[in-house]
């Protein structure tokens, strides 16, 4: 039996990238990137929304027309009465499928074909098997996740389309105070959208100096970058739907087409890796966590120099 080949999904932009920048991104996802869906909307700091607001009509028109489906993400985390009501309105009258990326948002969702996203811990069939019967269609299960769970959850979860987190700083955390606004000398309430300045996250390091994570707003993100290309195969065998690219600061669609190229064997694993490590060269290459090891280590292939994460 021919094992079906996965598509691309994009998800949503993490940082906060100026206006015209986050609109003109997207125009040219739409234009040339071979992404068959793609997930927009604030998903880290709501203080943001208004960054995007003006252009997400023109982006989903733009993405549309070039025959890509659009999901629409839900807040990672709801502290205020405003983002409260925000889901509620999305959950009740979208029109395109929302993904929802807290809790909050699934009792909103109850019922409604869905998506979930990477930043909803789905470690095991069980949990998967809840949120299916609840309306959930499509689970990008979390990066941290080894493929040895990730092979389980999908044999044991018939019905569901299911993702894989396989480009991108990953998503570890998310608080209701803003690190990356007091690392500059500001306040959360007061912040001046200082985390505007590092458009790809603020990296952070250990006493001794050592590289460790990065901060995003409110969100802590990995100082690796999840790469998945050598192991696209054994996903594809196993069921996977979809291979999902995070948006990073770099030229997204050399990413996506280096991705969609591995996945139709057109290229092979190492030389996808070194292009892949000249594309970002901001943060090294990591696949620990699908390996069921610590999720800043490579695990190198034969002809790979291991590489510190």
């Amino acid at each position: 039996m021919e094992t079906a080949r996965p598509s691309l999904t994009m998800g949503p932009v993490y940082y906060l990238w100026d206006s015209a920048k986050w609109r003109d991104f997207h125009f040219r996802i739409a234009d040339e990137a071979p992404f068959e869906r793609v997930v927009i909307g604030e998903t880290v700091c709501s203080k943001r929304q208004h960054f995007i607001e003006p252009h997400i009509a023109e982006v989903i028109e733009r993405l549309e027309n070039a025959g890509k489906t659009v999901l629409l993400s839900t807040l990672a985390l709801v502290t205020l009465e405003r983002e409260s009501r925000l889901i509620r309105e999305l959950a009740r009258d979208s029109e395109y499928m929302v993904e929802a990326n807290d809790l909050s948002a699934l009792g909103l969702l109850n019922g409604k074909a869905h998506s979930v996203g990477p930043l909803i811990n789905v470690y095991n069939s069980a949990t998967a098997r809840l949120l299916a019967g609840r309306g959930a269609c499509r689970i990008c299960l979390p990066p941290e996740l080894p493929f040895s769970s990730v092979k389980r959850v999908i044999a044991e979860t018939p019905g569901v389309d299911f993702e894989v987190f396989a480009f991108g700083r990953m998503p570890l955390a998310i608080s209701a105070r803003c690190a990356h606004a007091r690392s500059k000398g500001k306040i959360k309430d007061s912040c001046q959208f200082v985390c505007s300045d590092d458009p790809d996250g603020l990296p952070v390091k250990t006493l001794d100096r050592q590289s460790f994570l990065a901060l995003n707003g409110v969100q802590t993100i990995s100082h690796t970058c999840q790469a998945l290309l050598g192991e696209l195969p054994d996903l594809a065998a196993c069921g996977v739907s979809a291979i999902r690219i995070s948006p990073q600061d770099c030229d997204m669609v050399a990413v996506a087409s280096l991705y969609s190229a591995a996945l139709d064997g057109a290229i092979g694993a190492d030389e996808a890796v070194d292009k892949l490590r000249m594309l970002y060269p901001a943060a090294p290459l990591s696949n620990g966590f699908h390996h069921a090891r610590e999720g800043a280590a490579w695990v190198a292939r034969a002809r790979d120099t291991a590489q510190a994460g």
